[in-house]
């Protein structure tokens, strides 16, 4: 990684790997109901952890838990009942973003910004931050992969599955580790030097938060 930490944009930045678990009611956009997220900084070419965060979300009463969630997530109604709702707990998140630039960084990260941009009057500074796909990424730097999926990359590095795979963060840390070795193997094979060139391989602009007909979806929390 060591011409990536050449670049001073990249050393400055603060890189937030992000994920949420969530709800998916029929006929509606995907309901939070867990976010964590790592905060990294470039230190003697390696990205190494400055911050974590983790919360559970309640969903609205319409939107419950099912027992397939309980079987993939491990997280029961019981456990959401007592939590915050999701406006409160990214406002919280939110308040942490204090000083930037920040990258966010999901796999199929396009999922992370569809969420961020329905709360986006909640926490405005994630709803404004470029991500990173390290699906993207891979696809860039290990092209003839059978899959691009985050269990496929993990078998591919061989790193270990997690105990609470499925949970956002057990999936936020091996989402990291696949970052540092995509970002190794592209500075190996010349593939980005720079965050620029980061930015257009696995780049993603913030979505618009939802108007019109979406926008009334939305739940008001």
């Amino acid at each position: 990684m060591a011409s990536l930490t050449s670049d001073p944009r990249f050393t400055a930045m603060t890189i937030v790997v992000i994920d949420f678990e969530g709800l998916t009611p029929a006929g509606r956009p995907a309901e939070p109901i867990e976010v964590a997220a790592l905060a990294l900084r470039a230190r003697e070419g390696r990205l190494v952890e400055v911050g974590r965060f983790e919360a559970l979300m309640r969903p609205p009463a319409d939107a419950p838990v099912t027992a397939r969630d309980v079987q993939l997530k491990g997280i029961t109604q019981r456990m959401l009942d007592s939590a915050a709702p999701a406006a409160e707990v990214m406002a919280r998140l939110d308040a942490h973003l204090t000083a930037p630039p920040y990258r966010l960084v999901a796999h199929h990260a396009s999922t992370e910004a569809g969420i961020i941009a329905r709360q986006a009057a909640h926490c405005p500074v994630l709803a404004s931050t470029p991500l990173l796909d390290t699906l993207r990424l891979a696809k860039a730097v290990l092209p003839g992969l059978r899959s691009y999926g985050l269990d496929s990359l993990l078998d591919h590095y061989a790193i270990s599955t997690p105990p609470g795979r499925h949970r956002a963060m057990p999936d936020v840390e091996v989402t990291s580790e696949v970052l540092n070795r995509l970002l190794d193997d592209g500075v190996a094979a010349a593939r980005w030097s720079t965050l620029l060139e980061l930015d257009m391989a696995g780049g993603l602009q913030p979505f618009r938060p939802p108007t019109g007909p979406e926008a009334a979806q939305v739940p008001l929390f």
